[in-house]
């Protein structure tokens, strides 16, 4: 016998599905800030290990929401995951998704430096933040003015895809040449994940991973979007 089909209307379909994932949930309870997250990251995969694979450092969520509302640049690692974040609403605060792996000159670097393009996208991305800090780049700060004016919004470091760019975020970190104001690190598969988000866990920066080798560009567009919708002070996910 066929299961009984739910009349949903197509505008209530979204409500409907979080609806269903907090009944999945019962009695479980997490940090009012953190649940919005752990249920669109269920809502988009519709896998409930969600609710406990996913690391949030202290205060992640209210830097994510503040870097937002400051225009953030949000950097991805692939274009899928740049095509998932509602690009509309982040845009009412002035941010904007980039994707520079198609970029000619990052194909060129990882061409000439014999890495991925994701290792030389991260690079691409601390550029834009080396231009708010002289030392980054050792320039005289004079030099760096008219790009300060022009990149002192927050950036976020979104990889849903490649370890490889979380290792490398990791080492410019250490190295004192990156500083995002947030990485979510959920990239998906078998080499190198998981020691990649251990990494940035212990880098001494803000970060959401997701534990384990599950993760994808749509997990890492989910987080974008719950820290976008949660920036209009909207306390339902």
């Amino acid at each position: 016998m066929l299961e009984e089909l739910e009349q949903v209307l197509p505008g209530d379909i979204e409500k409907r599905s979080f609806e269903i994932i907090t009944e999945e949930l019962g009695e479980r309870t997490f940090d009012p800030l953190e649940e919005p997250i752990i249920k669109r990251c269920i809502h988009t995969s519709a896998d409930f290990d969600y609710a406990d694979q996913l690391y949030f450092s202290p205060g992640a969520v209210k830097i994510g929401i503040e870097a937002i509302k400051k225009g953030a640049r949000i950097v991805t690692d692939t274009n899928m995951g740049k095509a998932g974040v509602n690009k509309t609403a982040l845009g009412k605060f002035g941010g904007e998704v980039l994707c520079f792996m198609a970029d000619e000159d990052v194909a060129e670097a990882a061409k000439r430096e014999g890495t991925t393009r994701a290792v030389a996208s991260v690079k691409k991305a601390a550029a834009l933040k080396a231009a708010e800090t002289a030392e980054a780049t050792g320039k005289p700060k004079e030099e760096l003015g008219k790009r300060r004016q022009a990149d002192d919004r927050p950036l976020i470091l979104a990889v849903g895809n490649a370890p490889t760019a979380l290792i490398e975020a990791y080492e410019l970190i250490q190295k004192g040449r990156f500083a995002p104001d947030l990485v979510i690190g959920v990239p998906v598969g078998f080499v190198n994940v998981i020691p990649a988000k251990e990494r940035i866990m212990q880098a001494g920066v803000p970060c959401i991973v997701a534990r384990g080798r599950k993760g994808g560009s749509n997990i890492a567009a989910a987080i974008c979007n719950a820290l976008i919708y949660m920036s209009f002070n909207k306390t339902k996910v």
